[in-house]
């Protein structure tokens, strides 16, 4: 019986292949640019490191911020990579109730708010309450809600005083006043404004062509156009081409009791949050802008 032989290997085949390492960083530098050039002109994840738009937010959500709703600017380059400027590529105006990420005029880190006023609308605030073109905000009261206290959401007395309480359950929440805002496009949202305070009272201003005015729902702890920039404020109303984008839904959130091992994430999700849309409610008599 014959035996199957194999033909002799060709002269430098048992040779190993060199590895192309121009190809190789190449291909990575296109990942990256395509990644960068992604989160700058599509969409990229945020998270909530303060309780400014509390509740609607907390510390430790995740959000996607889209790029697009209001055209392109320097702002809407990831890592700020860009010089600061005033241009703006397809430029539109957010809505009442849009909230929408910020880079103050004096640093570079991303900021979170919510639009309560549009160019050319005259806004003060008093006792607390948006006076929109010489007319209130309308302001209602809801049932209080009830916040899971945990190791990001501590409900101090520092913040909220005598708001901690236990449930007959056991488990301790935060007991937050809460009002539903309404403005006149009919967008509608809940904030929280338990105490008076110097930045209930701001005396009326004309938005300059190409601004809004932004505010976080937690008035009382909120650092937006209403505080001067010396105090870590946006000083004001603030140019469009400082918004980079338009926050849509929360992806998940954590309850600060993780660590660096990804095991105890699972552990650490604050549940229902997972989904939720980050836009306005509209009020049925509300007409979009």
């Amino acid at each position: 019986m014959s035996e199957a032989q194999s033909e002799p290997a060709a002269p430098g085949a048992a040779k190993e292949e060199r590895i192309d390492w121009l190809a190789e960083l190449r291909g990575l530098a296109l990942m990256l640019l395509a990644v960068l050039g992604f989160h700058s002109l599509v969409a990229k994840q945020f998270y909530i490191p303060s309780i400014s738009m509390m509740p609607n937010l907390l510390v430790g959500d995740r959000l996607v911020v889209s790029k697009y709703p209001y055209g392109w600017n320097w702002s809407s380059m990831s890592f700020h990579l860009l010089p600061r400027g005033t241009w703006r590529i397809f430029g539109g105006t957010p809505e009442y109730g849009d909230i929408v990420i910020v880079v103050p005029r004096n640093r570079r880190d991303d900021l979170i708010k919510r639009v309560v006023a549009l160019p050319g609308d005259r806004i003060a605030v008093r006792n607390g309450q948006i006076i929109l073109n010489g007319k209130p905000v309308p302001q209602h009261v809801e049932p209080d809600l009830e916040l899971a206290v945990d190791q990001s959401q501590p409900c101090d007395d520092m913040t909220f005083p005598g708001l901690k309480a236990r449930l007959p359950s056991g488990r301790e929440v935060c007991e937050l006043p809460v009002l539903r805002e309404t403005m006149p496009n009919g967008a509608s949202y809940l904030i929280i404004d338990h105490r008076d305070q110097e930045l209930d009272h701001f005396p009326e201003i004309t938005v300059p062509a190409g601004h809004v005015f932004l505010m976080g729902d937690n008035r009382d702890h909120s650092a937006d156009s209403r505080e001067p920039l010396a105090g870590n404020g946006l000083g004001g109303p603030v140019p469009l081409s400082d918004i980079g984008g338009r926050a849509e839904f929360l992806t998940f959130s954590l309850d600060g009791s993780q660590s660096l091992n990804p095991l105890t994430w699972w552990s650490a999700l604050r549940g229902g949050r997972a989904g939720t849309s980050l836009r306005p409610r509209v009020e049925p008599n509300g007409t979009a802008r």
